[in-house]
């Protein structure tokens, strides 16, 4: 999916705090990560329970849904603003703001809830597990969420190659009709909702909010100029908000258990729990959700390693593991990292949209908006890949580009003539027949790309390209002037 556009590295403001004499203020928390099972939202992302209706009822969905319903919008989008809870899309607008451009006087046009399962940011899985082995929650999450915005009907819109979450999700959606749920008079709350399953066709760009509108109506997947943005102007021409699978399905949680108790996980502004994928260069890659502001290093080493295996019912590797799961102190093989933490070359913290980070971020960074933003990256889609010292991390890079340039749609000059020169570019640069200069010119063309287009798609292809030469301009130039002495002494045997 395509993460929003966002301020990289820029300073955050300054929060100043009134105090009034007789305040007693709350203590500050001040160590995130290590969420309790008892307070996971997704109980069944590994698909070890059934994934049907009476498995998920008795993993707590769909209790008390009518109850919900019948306290009405305003009492939903109270508890979803309390909760503090931001898109999981990779944008991270804070989701009860968005929900009430909807929660307007009707002129007569429907309101329509349009679910992003179109996920294909490479390194991104997170949605594919919440479809395949946890659908209810997303079933149950769109009536909830259209409750809130007064929505006539959801449309999901699932990436075409997800063909066994498709087929999940259309069983749990036919369950719910059958069950009462959806439908008619759903939960017998007097509250008509429909649920539509749409297949997408496998192109990239169509994660992006308007090309998905486009594609759901039957025309090329291209993004729409805003404004009119989508509350105004959506699918078939009438009042629409579009979110992210995740974002949908952790709202009925948080209606039953309160938004303040959602508010109580990570730091200010960056709250609740959210949904990880570990991969790469790391011993037992994962899904895993854990409290939100985590650190990098803390999410990697004890849930990709030997101890995360272990709960995750995964094959593990042989490895040395000092203290119990809760332990901060990883070492070797039974660590997350391939080879130790300290065989750790960089990471991209949040898809393959958003700037990579040396080791030495990542010992320190946390994972949320505002702690990677700090660090001039993104929390993106909140996919962690993990590369190594066997990386070759100018080729790495120069892949994601040239997938960005095979699925750029080609509407915006500098998105598609951008994409392609940067491709063209860095194929140059993964053989080192370059010159020095060319690096700030190639750091020049990224800039002109960023910003100047109408969907993310640019600056998703920018941004891997600055964090590159951000952090590893020294591999860069050593590359140049290898292959210029290999040149040189190439002409001096001829």
């Amino acid at each position: 999916m395509l993460a929003a556009r966002r301020l990289l590295g820029g300073s955050l403001p300054a929060r100043v705090s009134v105090r009034f004499s007789g305040d007693t203020a709350a203590p500050k928390k001040t160590s995130f990560g290590s969420l309790k099972d008892e307070d996971r939202i997704f109980t069944n992302l590994y698909g070890r329970h059934d994934w049907r209706l009476k498995g998920a009822q008795s993993r707590g969905d769909w209790y008390k849904t009518k109850e919900i319903l019948l306290k009405g919008p305003d009492w939903i989008l109270g508890e979803v603003k309390a909760s503090g809870l931001r898109g999981r899309g990779g944008a991270g607008f804070p989701t009860g703001l968005k929900w009430s451009f909807m929660n307007k006087p009707s002129d007569g046009r429907p309101k329509y809830l349009v679910v992003n399962a179109d996920e294909g940011e490479p390194g991104t899985c997170k949605d594919r597990e919440i479809m395949r082995h946890d659908p209810h929650k997303l079933v149950e999450g769109c009536l909830v969420g259209g409750r809130a915005m007064g929505a006539r009907a959801a449309y999901i819109y699932i990436r075409g190659e997800f063909y066994n979450e498709a087929s999940n999700l259309q069983v749990a959606i036919r369950e719910a009709y059958e069950a009462g749920l959806i439908g008619k008079n759903a939960c017998g709350s007097g509250y008509d909702f429909d649920v539509f399953v749409v297949r997408g066709a496998g192109a990239y760009i169509c994660g992006e909010e308007t090309a998905l509108i486009e594609s759901i109506e039957g025309k090329q997947g291209k993004p729409r100029l805003k404004p009119p943005f989508p509350a105004d102007v959506g699918v078939f021409g009438c009042p629409t908000t579009v979110a992210n699978v995740e974002t949908v399905s952790v709202s009925p949680t948080i209606c039953r258990r309160g938004g303040a108790w959602f508010a109580s996980f990570g730091r200010e502004r960056n709250s609740g729990t959210k949904l990880f994928n570990i991969s790469g260069h790391v011993n037992h890659p994962c899904t895993v959700e854990e409290e939100m502001s985590v650190p990098l290093k803390e999410l990697i080493e004890k849930h990709a390693g030997e101890a995360g295996g272990r709960r995750a019912g995964l094959g593990l590797r042989k490895g040395a593991w000092r203290g119990g799961p809760g332990s901060r102190g990883w070492t070797g093989l039974a660590g997350g990292v391939i080879g130790g933490w300290d065989n750790l070359l960089a990471v991209i913290p949040g898809g393959s949209s958003t700037p990579l980070i040396p080791k030495s971020v990542c010992e320190t960074v946390l994972m949320d908006f505002d702690s990677l933003v700090q660090a001039q990256t993104g929390l993106g889609t909140a996919a962690v890949i993990v590369m190594d010292r066997s990386t070759d991390i100018v080729k790495a890079i120069a892949r994601l580009i040239e997938f960005y340039k095979h699925e750029s749609c080609g509407q915006c000059t500098p998105c598609r003539e951008g994409v392609d020169w940067m491709n063209k570019v860095m194929a140059r640069f993964v053989r080192g027949d370059a010159r020095p200069a060319e690096i700030d010119s190639l750091w020049e063309i990224s800039k002109q790309i960023e910003g100047h287009t109408i969907c993310a798609l640019g600056d998703g292809a920018a941004w891997p390209v600055q964090g590159l030469i951000r952090h590893f301009r020294p591999e860069l130039e050593e590359r140049m002037q290898q292959f210029a002495r290999q040149h040189q002494a190439r002409q001096a045997a001829s």
